[in-house]
């Protein structure tokens, strides 16, 4: 499919599009719950975050790894898993077909192949009957979003894409659990023209860990999700005592909580080359890319939220 993204000159409209409205928004959140135990995290963050998001649904990404037997398994794991969480929030849209909805079977197969699922049908969708922005926050491989644009290109015009995902733009190479398992998906994000808040992994956002104590200091036993949560960190840290745990995943919620804590830089889009590696365009459209996260005010926020 060929996309016509503006110039780096003629991105003033874009960037504009990329200035989180205040009050509240529309959010829509792209997860691959089962994988780690970060996406908990930021699935309970966006639900309590009422002041300033209106969750509208919950998609189901794929991941591949030692948790599931391909990219098929990973997703129905995680759609089992964002309810599980729902549950434990006492909230009734656990059962609702219309709030969760299972992502991509696979990934995109080619560059201009999107992959059918419902939740690329209910992005679009819900894209274009949005009477303001609607913004779309990926915490996985982002094939579910890639295959919603690649499926109806208008909502390019209606939605703003927040991406963990991919290393820092100076780190030696991008290959990220998130990005290399879609590289084809990656690349419909970065060349399309949607306007896109880039959060890097590596170099980035990794100072946003936490520890076993810290949790139950601040979280176990005060709600029900707050105890689930400091149990699958348990657990997790069980294979590697003393050692922290990254909880990246809530970067995309606490942006649009309060951009401040997640200062960018306006620069032309990455260019992805085959090796997986960053390259640059000066002539591409412009895009934010988040260089620094504060990491006390992000996790004040939440533990305020969660206990």
């Amino acid at each position: 499919m060929k996309f016509n993204p503006p110039t780096a000159a003629g991105s003033a409209e874009l960037l504009k599009r990329l200035d989180i409205k205040p009050g509240k928004v529309d959010l829509v959140l792209d997860t691959d719950a089962y994988n780690e135990i970060d996406d908990q995290f930021a699935i309970a963050y966006a639900l309590r975050s009422t002041d300033r998001i209106d969750l509208k649904a919950l998609y189901a990404a794929p991941f591949f790894n030692s948790l599931s037997t391909g990219p098929a398994d990973g997703m129905e794991k995680s759609y089992h898993e964002i309810k599980r969480v729902l549950e434990r929030m006492h909230d009734p849209r656990a059962n609702d077909d219309g709030f969760v909805f299972r992502g991509s079977d696979r990934y995109l197969p080619g560059a201009e192949e999107p992959v059918d699922s419902p939740a690329a049908r209910d992005l679009v969708k819900r894209a274009l009957a949005a009477e303001d922005t609607l913004y779309v926050a990926a915490i996985g491989a982002i094939t579910n979003v890639a295959s919603a644009i690649l499926l109806e290109p208008k909502i390019i015009d209606k939605i703003v894409v927040l991406w963990l995902g991919g290393n820092a733009l100076w780190w030696r190479d991008t290959k990220e659990f998130n990005l290399r398992q879609d590289v084809h998906a990656a690349r419909v994000i970065l060349d399309s023209g949607v306007p896109l808040i880039l959060i890097p992994c590596a170099g980035v956002v990794d100072r946003l860990f936490t520890t076993v104590p810290e949790l139950e200091r601040w979280l176990d036993g005060k709600s029900d999700i707050g105890t689930y949560l400091t149990d699958n960190v348990r657990n997790a840290a069980r294979k590697f005592p003393g050692a922290g745990r990254v909880i990246w995943d809530i970067t995309t919620i606490a942006y649009i909580n309060n951009s401040d804590w997640l200062p960018a830089d306006i620069v032309p889009s990455p260019v992805l080359t085959d090796n997986v590696t960053w390259s640059t365009d000066p002539s591409r459209h412009l895009v934010k890319v988040v260089r620094h996260v504060d990491r006390e005010m992000i996790f004040r926020d939440l533990f305020e939220k969660l206990s």
